[in-house]
């Protein structure tokens, strides 16, 4: 529970409820904390008992590490839970507490970053485009279900080719041979020099190749092409449809094609329909991200960037020399991005204000449960730890901007790109003033 007092200036005062349970596993980890840090005769680190610890260190130590270690866990909790926004350092006022068999509370003076004032967005008009279903994708879904029953005939009256399928004998400078080897031109099974030397021979001919090894080294293998086979595709009919899909029909066939091809664009479409929107409502309402906000999610950013170099086994150093990028130059393009991110939750927040959205706990509790069953985890015990971990804030604040964005997305009027685009190319006074540069917000930068 917490409670909000306006102070003026954009501070506010958040008194913060902390319960018996929540002090106890404050105090328990704080005693595990100490324990291995305080050497005390007769026991090992970690293993020194309550009374003990206390008696070496002091109650009043020993709570000031409990409560100075989970304060800032409490508040940003609580701020959440009350759609704060804070944009500096909480000033922290409390005294400690004497006994965590009862509640305990704790107040924080903090600026706040207003919800900001923004436009009527039923009145913006943005860009939607249209599916229009390539052929080539057709096409290629065609050609790939095809040669799922495709037949194989003999070709050894010609050079091979890629796409063939060979048969071959490999033989190195050991004598090690691998006779009767299956293999396609250009599906990269085989080295790429093997592959290349292949491209062009007859049956019959031995072509000696060299080729690098990942280490650097190199090595030698005799290769014999002894067998071509051209891969003969079936003709686009019913015949096609029915050997190879659930119609009975070509017409059907390509039907469904289409209409899953068309499925996946719309849901791109409308995904860059929804990232469009908030732009557009950002911009026209001027909603500028600044402050320790952007910093806080520039360091995100930042951090997960980097971790995800590091599971790919790529060094910053590496990243650096092989994209030319620096690192002051990622720095100012991480905190633009994390600029715009902060930009478009708070004009997000603001619709849901203005709409009075508000997420109840089953509905919270009817998200962790389906995450938890799409992992196979056990839904009450993942509601349970969601609810004793205070995680539950967090997620109802996702879910009241996903509604606020469900809700923006409902009710502007789309307009066809090409109108949008004609219009961003008529000269206007304000554009010789230089305005914000636009930019897509796409499904990936978002962090859900």
């Amino acid at each position: 529970m917490a409670q909000v007092e306006e102070l003026g200036g954009n501070r506010v005062r958040l008194t913060v409820d902390v319960t018996p349970h929540q002090l106890e596993h404050a105090v328990d980890h704080a005693a595990s904390d100490l324990a291995t840090s305080v050497k005390i005769p007769g026991f090992r680190k970690g293993k020194v008992p309550m009374p003990v610890l206390i008696s070496r260190v002091g109650r009043e130590r020993l709570w000031t590490e409990a409560v100075e270690s989970h304060i800032g866990g409490w508040f940003w909790s609580a701020a959440a839970a009350s759609r704060l926004r804070p944009v500096s350092a909480p000033d922290y006022d409390f005294e400690l507490p004497t006994s965590h068999d009862e509640p305990w509370r704790f107040s924080a003076t903090v600026e706040v970053q207003p919800t900001p004032e923004i436009v009527d967005w039923t009145t913006l008009e943005v860009p939607r485009a249209e599916a229009e279903i390539p052929e080539e994708l057709v096409q290629r879904e065609l050609d790939a279900l095809r040669r799922t029953v495709a037949e194989l005939v003999p070709a050894d009256d010609r050079p091979a080719r890629e796409g063939d399928t060979v048969v071959i004998d490999l033989v190195n400078p050991d004598g090690e041979s691998q006779s009767d080897t299956v293999v396609e031109l250009g599906s990269g099974r085989l080295v790429e020099e093997i592959e290349q030397a292949l491209i062009g021979a007859s049956v019959g001919d031995v072509r000696d190749v060299g080729y690098e090894l990942h280490d650097g080294s190199t090595a030698n293998v005799s290769v014999t092409l002894k067998h071509v086979n051209e891969e003969v595709l079936p003709e686009l009919d019913d015949e096609l449809a029915r050997a190879a899909s659930e119609f009975d029909s070509f017409a059907d066939l390509r039907a469904d094609i289409e209409g899953r091809i068309r499925e996946a664009l719309d849901e791109e479409i409308d995904a860059a329909f929804r990232a469009s929107a908030v732009d557009v409502l950002v911009r026209e309402s001027n909603v500028q991200g600044a402050g320790p906000l952007v910093e806080a999610r520039a360091r995100e950013l930042l951090e997960g960037f980097l971790r995800s170099l590091a599971n790919r086994g790529v060094s910053p150093e590496a990243y650096f020399q092989t994209t030319g990028q620096t690192p002051e130059l990622l720095t100012a393009q991480v905190r633009a991005e994390a600029a715009r991110s902060v930009a478009r939750e708070l004009a997000l927040e603001a619709v849901a204000e203005r709409a009075e959205i508000a997420i109840t706990d089953a509905d919270v509790e009817q998200l962790v449960r389906e995450q938890a069953e799409a992992a196979g985890e056990d839904p009450d015990a993942v509601v349970a730890d969601v609810w004793e971990h205070g995680h539950q804030e967090a997620l109802r604040e996702d879910l009241r901007l996903r509604a606020a964005l469900d809700r923006l997305a409902a009710d502007v009027k789309p307009i066809p790109v090409e109108q949008a685009a004609a219009r961003e190319a008529i000269w206007t006074p304000d554009k010789e003033k230089g305005g914000e540069e636009k930019k897509l917000w796409t499904p990936g930068s978002e962090e859900s």
